[in-house]
């Protein structure tokens, strides 16, 4: 359970507003919302549906306004903020506590004498939504009658409110909703309550996180059902919101099975990583889980990654970099196996899309990191499972994109005659830094990317690694890596302390003294078949470039401070934000590599710990039970971007546990000697 949050949080609204919660449902639908009650962001509500899982993500119920009868008087526990400004009603005011029981979101409301409980959360593998209220205390029987407020749109957002009638069919213990001929149907279903039909649309609810993200800050939802129920102490109603007609209506058997999900995933942490663990980490393992989602392709169940909630979807990327803390370091090896055949299938001229494709629609393959980040997914896998078997299937074509990147791809992606890679030209973006706002490539890093060349080494030490065990030569990867670690010395200016960022750009080698240089430094494979791409004296002075310049309490800013496009604060319409994405604002995820880093160089398991403190810390701000993508460059470090990152969240518990398993177990799983 996470620190439960008191009346001094959630009776101030400027705190509880920007306080999020967060349920999912392992398909890609999710549920979330302001502890506080109001809609801030077009993505909140209670059931956001995956019609075609793990995306086609959209809102059916944007939320439940609570009124309650208590002792001859009325009590409105919603919470709505309108267009001019107006919070009316203001329920927030009478939350005692918010806390999470595992990744269920609890409320306690304070009703004069009496306490009413209330609980969200999904049912795993189905777009179904259970909302339970229980009467834990009270001197006599309350009235509760909720309002839900129904929808049917993109997740994204496209208000349409009045004028759009959509059909309400009365059904044995609810409600059927149609939004329109065609639509999927959803249904509001309670057991022992009275559910009426309603149909009023209520206009400009004020969205505060858009209008701060300069895109349109109205919505408008429609009173589709009115639910009333008397409660003594001790009984409790819940509402089953579906978009099956037969879903559990049984609220406490529903809940059973969730905490049963969670103590599973625990308890295949205990088994990978010990007993004696905060319960932050405790938190991370369950919000870890929240980002694996299933994905069927051509007829066969598979898995992927959400990105991160709530809008990004499956992206090839991000899967690969959060794919070792999300299963690896979780102790969960079984579900990155899926993932890894299910991308394999896309492969093209060596390179992995950037966004899962959809049916009917052709991948982009704007990426060139995605396919070198792969190898590093899989040889943390085989580390950890010995699967020979997976590892015979993807060899052939794992070699097949060291031959590509040989004789160049497309985006003059190739290797280079000095043993480093090169990519890009004018107009795309392909390195993890790929904000592009219409032709407008902020930061196109066109050349030699440091940490390209860096996992490009990373790659061909693995492929000499898996050749052996396959009964191959591991001499053509050898030579091929010992071409790079000499090519990689470039990158080295003599005098500045830190490497150069790219090389060979269009302007010159660039020396931006940004984050991307210590996964040259982190990466595990690099020490296994030879030297390291760094002398140890390099080494340690990028780990105190970055430390020194970099590194802020949430991880590192994606820009020095003292450079000319420094940006510290991230906000405005969509032009600011992608101008600024990397240009100061601190990334979550690189602090896995820093650790790392940190450990390798210093060999101090503690004192790299302690670089984690504060995201633990962050477990009780932004998303409650979970990590940011990023955050302001400049203190105090507010969250931004999606309030909920997978790769953030796998990242920091991989680095947990290379600190507490350091050094025999470090030594073992990597291959570097730390004594």
């Amino acid at each position: 359970m996470t620190v439960p949050l008191g009346r001094d949080i959630c009776g101030d609204l400027p705190h509880a507003e920007r306080r999020e919660w967060l349920v999912t449902n392992g398909i890609g639908g999710y549920g979330c919302g302001t502890i506080a009650g109001l809609l801030s962001r077009h993505y909140h509500g209670l059931l956001v549906a995956a019609l075609k899982p793990p995306l086609q993500r959209t809102l059916l119920l944007a939320k439940l306004d609570e009124q309650v009868i208590y002792g001859g008087q009325v009590y409105a526990l919603g919470c709505n903020r309108w267009a001019d400004g107006a919070v009316i009603p203001q329920g927030y005011r009478l939350i005692e506590r918010f806390c999470l029981e595992g990744t269920v979101p609890v409320w306690t409301f304070a009703i004069a004498d009496g306490l009413l409980e209330k609980r969200v959360w999904m049912e795993q593998g189905a777009n179904t939504t259970y909302v339970r209220y229980t009467l834990v205390r009270a001197s006599q029987p309350l009235t509760l009658s909720l309002q839900a407020l129904v929808n049917y749109r993109d997740h994204h957002g496209n208000p349409q409110g009045p004028g759009w009638q959509m059909q309400g069919r009365p059904r044995p213990q609810g409600i059927e909703i149609r939004a329109f001929e065609g639509a999927v149907p959803f249904y509001l279903l309670a057991a022992g309550a009275e559910i009426s039909p309603a149909h009023s649309w209520y206009r400009h609810y004020a969205l505060a996180v858009e209008q701060y993200r300069g895109i349109y800050p109205y919505d408008d939802h429609l009173h589709g059902a009115t639910v009333t129920v008397d409660l003594a102490v001790g009984q409790s109603l819940t509402l089953v919101a579906s978009t099956g007609p037969d879903a559990d209506l049984n609220g406490e058997a529903a809940l059973r099975r969730q905490r049963l999900h969670e103590q599973g995933l625990l308890q295949q942490w205990h088994a990978a990583a010990g007993q004696d663990h905060p319960a932050w980490v405790h938190q991370l393992v369950l919000a870890a889980d929240q980002f694996v989602v299933g994905r069927t392709v051509a007829g066969t169940p598979g898995k992927t990654v959400i990105a991160g909630y709530p809008w990004f979807g499956d992206w090839g990327r991000d899967t690969m970099i959060a794919l070792p803390g999300l299963a690896i370091a979780t102790g969960r090896p079984a579900i990155a196996r899926p993932i890894l055949r299910t991308f394999a299938q896309y492969l093209d001229q060596g390179m992995l899309p950037n966004l899962f494709p959809e049916a009917g629609e052709s991948p982009g393959y704007n990426t060139v990191d995605a396919i070198l980040w792969y190898f590093e997914a899989l040889r943390a896998y085989y580390q950890a499972s010995q699967d020979q078997a997976l590892l015979a299937e993807l060899f052939p074509a794992l070699a097949e994109v060291i031959e590509w990147h040989q004789r160049g791809s497309r985006y003059q992606i190739h290797l280079d005659s000095d043993g480093l890679i090169y990519a890009g030209e004018p107009g795309v973006q392909l390195t993890w830094m790929d904000a592009k706002v219409d032709d407008w490539v902020v930061t196109p890093r066109i050349g030699k990317p440091i940490e390209i060349s860096a996992l490009w080494y990373n790659a061909l030490v693995a492929m000499a690694q898996f050749a052996p065990v396959l009964g191959k030569s591991a001499t053509p990867y050898q030579q091929l890596a010992e071409q790079t670690r000499q090519g990689f010395q470039r990158f080295w200016p003599g005098n500045r302390g830190y490497c150069y960022d790219v090389l060979d750009g269009p302007e010159g080698d660039d020396t931006s003294l940004r984050p991307n240089q210590i996964v040259a430094v982190a990466l595990p494979a690099s020490e296994l078949l030879g030297p390291s791409l760094l002398s140890p004296v390099q080494q340690r002075a990028v780990v105190d470039s970055v430390a020194q310049h970099l590194v802020t309490s949430y991880g590192l800013r994606s820009l020095a401070a003292d450079a000319p496009q420094y940006q510290g604060h991230y906000g405005g319409d969509r032009w600011q934000r992608d101008g600024a994405y990397h240009q100061g604002p601190v990334w979550g995820w690189l602090i896995g590599p820093f650790v790392q880093a940190h450990l390798k160089v210093y060999g101090d398991s503690s004192l790299a710990r302690r670089f984690l403190a504060p995201l633990a810390d962050h477990l009780s701000d932004g998303c409650i039970g979970s990590l940011s993508e990023i955050f302001d460059g400049d203190p105090p470090h507010r969250p931004r971007g999606a309030f909920a990152q997978a790769w953030t969240v796998a990242e920091v518990l991989r680095a947990y546990r290379l600190t507490v398993e350091a050094p025999r177990e470090y030594q073992a799983t990597t291959g570097l000697d730390m004594t």
